[in-house]
């Protein structure tokens, strides 16, 4: 069960960082980005530290707001975002093909909630691939309570650098994580070595779209505020990311941008001219209420020093990505299914 009161927040803010160097933390995670003058080369060189930092300082708030599955999806209209979100899930594992035993890597798999319900979904055994400790444990906890530690573990590592031999995996996904990559070429080649020949890869990438201009300065403000607010080194192209995994030796069975044809806008839960009793804490009033309420917890000290401003650039991300969603030169659901040849 995903945590969902006050004090739980509160509880879990910093993640593994200790809660007195939460503040110093804010600072040096904030200075990696552009929208603060930091620089690309410093996100891709020191990306391990970069997107661990993100996670122990954000982790909790995804929780509070989205419950166990950190991701956006693509809805139909009368569709809850609870089911959007499952439907999204459901549709990598009939895509991979994923039949009862077979032997799954999630890659940068958050605390779980995709790999529970794919596990649950296709009687396949998911082990999730994280490199973040905060998250690992509480993706543990999540499936003892979910009675589900039997068919889905979690390996703590890089993947850029997995610890898996080669063709171990029957199939593997991610779910708007490789985007966390300094190089995608690198993470792909890692994925196609630890695939079984003739076995299949699917992911749901971020991206900037063909409408991003570069040399727009309102698009590139909201491409840094996307970045500072998810932990991103860069954000690619949806032609940069197909470019990447041919490289890295698959081959293409298709792609598409799948926000595209959403009947709902994908940022709908976050955009502020939209109200959801369903996805109250996502909303913009919800959000507001949660800023409030973290900041009168660090004010008394049951929040470490430092909580108010991670709520503030996750709030600030959430504008990016409505802005971005809005002049389409953003989508986080990219999709490509793609195969590791028979024979090399």
């Amino acid at each position: 069960m995903s945590k969902s009161g006050a004090m739980d927040l509160a509880s879990g803010l910093g993640g593994k960082i200790n809660k007195g160097e939460v503040k110093s933390a804010v600072d040096e995670y904030e200075k990696y980005h552009g929208y603060y003058g930091g620089k690309e080369e410093a996100r891709k060189s020191n990306y391990t530290d970069m997107v661990n930092k993100y996670y122990d300082l954000a982790t909790s708030f995804y929780e509070y707001g989205w419950g166990e599955s950190f991701h956006f999806a693509h809805r139909w209209n009368g569709e809850s975002l609870r089911e959007s979100i499952k439907r999204h899930e459901h549709f990598l594992a009939l895509q991979l093909g994923l039949k009862p035993g077979m032997k799954v890597l999630d890659v940068g798999c958050g605390i779980g909630g995709p790999l529970r319900e794919i596990a649950r979904f296709s009687s396949t055994s998911v082990t999730g691939l994280n490199n973040n400790e905060y998250q690992i444990t509480r993706g543990k906890e999540l499936n003892r309570l979910a009675g589900v530690s039997g068919t889905c573990d979690f390996v703590k590592a890089d993947f850029m650098k997995m610890p898996f031999d080669d063709n171990t995996f029957d199939a593997v996904y991610a779910i708007e994580a490789t985007c966390h990559a300094p190089d995608p070429v690198g993470c792909y080649k890692e994925i196609y070595r630890v695939l079984k020949p003739g076995q299949c890869f699917a992911v749901y990438e971020w991206c900037i779209t063909d409408h991003y201009d570069p040399n727009n300065a309102t698009h590139k403000r909201i491409k840094d505020e996307i970045e500072l607010g998810n932990g991103l080194p860069d954000i690619r192209s949806t032609r940069q990311c197909l470019q990447a995994v041919k490289d890295a030796g698959f081959e293409v069975v298709w792609d598409k941008d799948l926000a595209e044809d959403s009947p709902l806008a994908w940022y709908l839960p976050l955009d502020p001219s939209r109200f959801s009793l369903s996805s109250f804490r996502l909303t913009s009033v919800g959000r507001m209420i949660t800023r409030t309420m973290v900041k009168a917890l660090e004010y008394v000290g049951l929040a470490p020093q430092g909580s108010e401003r991670v709520s503030n650039f996750l709030e600030k991300a959430a504008e990016g990505l409505v802005e971005g969603g809005k002049k389409e030169i953003f989508t986080p659901m990219y999709f490509f299914l793609v195969r590791k040849p028979l024979s090399e």
